[in-house]
């Protein structure tokens, strides 16, 4: 019996790619040195595609597979997926939420924590002989009993709260509703609101249309020269024009970003900014947390194939 015909868009690690291999015929598009030959040869065969959540799959990629029934994301972010288009065909779409909910989380109170503390340049200023040489490090801010925002109470963001309560921070965030499960945390209804009350913004919120740029001039200008812009979510929610006005200008005290439009090569003028912690999208890259979302990626398209329930559909 034949294995299901899959287009895998970007390269996975060896411990998801063997198994990826051996149950199904996966067409390697980022091998092709010619993408669109690559289409217009496989496309016909094509049921699935499988794809990373910063590569996703456009109109263009999903036109060429005329026989394709769904898309599997690596990852929970679904916004580089032309969801329209699969509307219309009544394409499936699956990611991985959950499984790296808890890693992402970590991260992001991990780069609060390392920027409010400079801990990059305290490094530096012990290796370079800085320490020996002029004596103590600048002081930098504490953290604990201030006051954070969290934009977007999902699974992310909650796990956010839950961590910083640990710190005795006053917590407040934004969503489209208060949330019934976070009744010891204030809501506020809008991100300028938020923006006004935090000393930390954490950006935590799904990409969509209504969320792009949804953290612009108005929000940072709230947040304050003290403020510090924590984006673990999606380079889109932020206007980074925006940004780097902002940071350039001490509007902001500082940012510090694990994403970034057009990443990797993302704007140059964040790397001259010493106000920045810059990230290399990985809040999700531990070990374990890459063979969770391998495998529930796979388990969703065998789960296709064998006309079961998809485990994590995108509704």
């Amino acid at each position: 019996m034949s294995k299901p015909a899959i287009l895998q868009v970007g390269p996975y690690p060896d411990w998801d790619q063997e198994p990826l291999d051996a149950a199904f015929d996966a067409h390697r598009l980022f091998e092709a040195s010619d993408r669109d030959a690559c289409l217009a040869k496989v496309g016909k065969d094509v049921r699935a595609i499988a794809t990373r959540g910063e590569l996703g799959a456009d109109r263009a990629m999903i036109s060429a597979c005329p026989n394709l029934e769904m898309i599997a994301v690596y990852g929970v972010g679904y916004d580089a997926v032309d969801l329209a288009a699969c509307r219309e065909r009544g394409i499936a779409v699956t990611n991985t939420p959950d499984v790296l909910t808890e890693d992402v989380a970590d991260l992001g109170v991990a780069m609060m924590l390392c920027q409010s503390r400079g801990m990059i340049g305290a490094e530096k200023w012990v290796r370079d002989g800085s320490w020996n040489a002029k004596g103590l490090y600048p002081l930098k801010r504490r953290v604990f009993g201030r006051k954070a925002g969290i934009l977007g109470l999902g699974r992310i963001g909650f796990e956010v709260a839950k961590r910083l309560a640990g710190f005795g921070m006053d917590i407040a965030y934004s969503d489209i509703a208060a949330k019934d499960y976070a009744p010891d945390w204030t809501f506020l209804p809008d991100a300028v609101a938020l923006a006004t009350h935090a000393d930390f913004l954490f950006v935590t919120l799904a990409a969509s249309d209504a969320t792009r740029h949804i953290v612009g001039t108005d929000v940072l200008k709230a947040l304050g020269p003290d403020g510090m812009v924590i984006n673990i979510s999606r380079a889109a929610n932020i206007d980074e024009e925006a940004l780097i006005a902002a940071l350039s200008s001490d509007v902001i005290g500082s940012a510090a970003l694990d994403v970034f439009e057009g990443e990797p090569a993302l704007d140059p003028r964040f790397l001259a900014l010493e106000n920045v912690l810059v990230q290399p999208h990985h809040a999700s890259g531990t070990i374990e947390t890459r063979q969770a979302m391998g495998k529930l990626l796979r388990d969703n398209l065998s789960a296709h194939f064998a006309g079961q329930h998809l485990l994590t559909p995108v509704t």
